[in-house]
């Protein structure tokens, strides 16, 4: 390995480190927000009612590709290291 291919990689791999968790947060800020609103609307799937049924209708068709997701997320097992502390 050549001299300026090790300090290429050394730069791509700072530059992954540095750049790689400004880029996750907003991807996490969504799936957090979308599942807090599939849970206000749909909530009642779970047996948690919280809003109307006539609005959780007019949505549904909107939304059936992202249910059994939002589902498996929610119900999925998880452990010590899922959670967060922020």
């Amino acid at each position: 390995m050549s001299r300026s291919s090790l300090a290429e990689a050394i730069r791509q791999f700072v530059r992954g480190a540095l750049l790689c968790e400004p880029a996750l947060v907003p991807m996490k800020q969504r799936a957090e927000m979308e599942r807090i609103f599939f849970l206000t609307v749909f909530g009642d799937r779970l047996g948690i009612p919280v809003m109307r049924p006539y609005y959780s209708l007019r949505l549904l068709p909107h939304v059936v590709p992202r249910i059994r997701p939002w589902m498996r997320s929610l119900l999925r097992e998880r452990d010590l290291t899922d959670m967060r502390f922020d």
